[in-house]
């Protein structure tokens, strides 16, 4: 009589190769995927990037999101403000290259310490942010930051880097389906830890350190003094709340110090951009 394990081995070896096929044609649908879209670089940096979705579905989300977060938000009453934040959004907005945007700048009323620009050109910009910027170079650091997100297609970027890593995900565990549940969940969760902090959040890292770059040869050709920018992230981190941080290693963003110490070694070239600029305001009008 044949043994048991002669008899399986013939259907053992299908199964093994359906499963290698199946990663196989998924590690081939993400790679063709990137190779597809290497051909488009971020602007200024050009980094290549990958990007599965049309821009125009990118404007529509943010055009959603921009309509339920600003509609939530009440209109800051600080017509001071709302002059600086359309003053300076207008001026970065027209260096842009980007005259297909629908722009808008909108103040709210908030004590948090932030911005944000979403993809089409649509800015808010919170009162607590404000009085850290000093003055007008300091808002432009913050609303090229920003806008350079949007310019850079980041969120795309980063929808599309998720859509691979489930993909993976997925072939893994149709791969796995007959293994021990126990080394099956185990594998799953350490293919999850590895792509969280090996992939998605030194993306995250360095789309900030990306907006970074090219926020500050936005505001130098706005017109702004661009040696502003470390000085800002100084004053910043000098101001966020007390308590302990995330280790660089696990945090979305770099430190205050590393993207100043990165913006000083960017200053030359951003210095370059100042010089050209056809209205140079320097650190512009003081935020009291």
């Amino acid at each position: 009589m044949s043994s048991p394990k002669l008899i399986n081995r013939p259907v053992q070896q299908a199964e093994l190769i359906s499963r290698r096929a199946a990663i196989s044609q998924m590690t081939i649908a993400v790679s063709t995927c990137g190779c597809l879209s290497g051909c488009k670089t971020a602007p200024m940096t050009g980094r290549r990037q990958l990007l599965m979705m049309p821009e125009s579905q990118e404007v529509s989300l943010g055009l959603q999101s921009y309509e339920e977060v600003a509609g939530q938000g009440k209109e800051s009453t600080n017509v001071r403000y709302r002059e600086l934040v359309s003053r300076v959004g207008h001026r970065i907005a027209a260096v842009s290259q980007r005259g297909d945007f629908q722009w808008e700048f909108r103040t709210l009323a908030s004590d948090e310490q932030n911005a944000f620009c979403l993809p089409g050109g649509k800015v808010a910009v919170y009162d607590g942010i404000l009085p850290v910027c000093e003055n007008e170079a300091g808002l432009a650091v913050v609303m090229s930051h920003e806008i350079a997100h949007a310019l850079a297609r980041h969120g795309g970027e980063r929808m599309s880097q998720n859509a691979a890593v489930q993909s993976v995900k997925t072939a893994i565990g149709y791969a796995t389906q007959k293994q021990n549940a126990v080394k099956r969940e185990a594998l799953l969760q350490a293919y999850g830890y590895a792509s969280e902090y090996g992939v998605l959040l030194p993306y995250s890292r360095k789309h900030e350190s990306e907006a970074d770059h090219i926020g500050i040869m936005l505001m130098a050709q706005a017109g702004y003094d661009p040696d502003e920018a470390p000085r800002f992230w100084k004053r910043f981190g000098a101001v966020s709340e007390s308590g302990a941080k995330p280790a660089e290693f696990m945090s979305t963003h770099p430190s205050d110090d590393r993207r100043a110490a990165d913006l000083i070694r960017l200053l030359p070239e951003a210095q370059t951009h100042y010089g050209k600029a056809e209205l140079k305001t320097g650190l512009g009008e003081s935020i009291s």
